[in-house]
């Protein structure tokens, strides 16, 4: 671990301001990411800017009907918040499916939006990594690749992102709310993060010295038909090896909209509105369910280990459509 500053911002604009000042400062809240990437090496910033002091750990309704969860918010306040319970619980149930109790309770919501990856390769300094070294190469093409993505990969990066919570904000359609030395923007959750392409290094379309203050969430949050289901090697503490989460708004046995984000497979929460339009006006059965597996994956890659998940993610849709339409119940 490299020599580094601390300070603790008072202020919004106060952070902004000393995060903009230093090229290679780093924001910490909760640290349940950022310490471990510290300890490895992996990192290593000049300056680091503590957030506990600044009033970003509120969950208030909008005026438009929906949520805004502050930026520090931790993970267990968020799920365990009656209105997420009731109004989002496809948001609860991803969040609960994620890291343990004890992290739960530390990690925020800020922070789990920029989660790095778990590729083996992006931890060890000592193997090419393109995301942590640019240039270096990528040495889980070639390599054990079986937790690696299957979708919008590149020469260059394979890696997944890790996030639960941010397969079911992509479903929902989520806003991230953002202040930055420019002012304040905002950036709908489907382009938050990016795809590896020639710049892997970067996981966010963040600018520098810009800070996440909330995500807010829409009125519809699918709350009678939803569903988040996470395949992984251990029942928990384990990252996904494919999750899904879908959502169904339901007339009857007819489906009016639907949605369905994929985590595990890419390095981004993976939608396709296209494949979801497919449901639209359709009964809500297993043979309809099957068309937007396919089209979900028709463009899958698999790098030999983890070609097993092209099929994997596909039966995942399906059961996972199969219970938020409540045709299937979970064990």
């Amino acid at each position: 671990m490299n020599r580094f500053s601390y300070e603790r911002a008072d202020t919004i604009a106060g952070a902004v301001s000393a995060a903009s000042q230093t090229p290679s400062a780093w924001f910490i809240a909760g640290g349940t990411n950022l310490v471990d990437l510290l300890k490895a090496n992996v990192v290593r910033p000049e300056r680091l800017i503590g957030l506990s002091r600044l009033p970003l750990d509120t969950i208030e309704e909008t005026k438009e009907g929906g949520l805004r969860i502050g930026a520090l918010v931790t993970n267990a306040d968020t799920a365990y918040h009656p209105q997420v319970e009731r109004r989002y619980p496809l948001l609860a149930q991803a969040i609960l499916a994620g890291a343990s109790a004890q992290l739960r309770n530390m990690a925020t919501t800020g922070g789990n939006l920029l989660q790095r990856t778990r590729c083996y390769y992006f931890y060890d300094p000592g193997t090419p990594c393109n995301k942590r070294e640019p240039g270096s190469g990528c040495g889980a093409r070639d390599g054990i690749n079986r937790i690696h993505a299957i979708l919008g990969t590149s020469d260059q990066c394979i890696a997944t992102h890790p996030s639960d919570m941010c397969v079911a904000l992509a479903a929902l359609a989520a806003t991230v709310h953002i202040t930055g030395p420019r002012g304040e923007r905002t950036l709908a959750f489907a382009d938050f993060h990016r795809l590896p392409g020639d710049t892997p290094e970067r996981d966010s379309n963040l600018e520098p010295g810009e800070l996440i203050t909330a995500v807010e969430l829409p009125p519809q949050g699918f709350a009678s038909h939803c569903t988040y289901l996470k395949v992984r090697d251990r029942q928990s503490y384990a990252f996904a090896l494919v999750s899904v989460a879908a959502a169904l708004d339901l007339d009857g046995g007819t489906i009016r909209e639907a949605r369905v984000a994929l985590g595990g497979v890419a390095h981004k929460p993976w939608r396709v509105p296209s494949a979801e339009a497919l449901l639209q006006g359709k009964p809500a059965t297993p043979e309809n369910f099957q068309p937007v597996a396919d089209a979900l994956l028709q463009d899958a890659r698999g790098f030999g280990h983890n070609t097993f998940k092209i099929e994997l993610a596909r039966r995942t849709i399906v059961r996972a459509l199969s219970r938020a339409a409540g045709l299937e119940h979970s064990p």
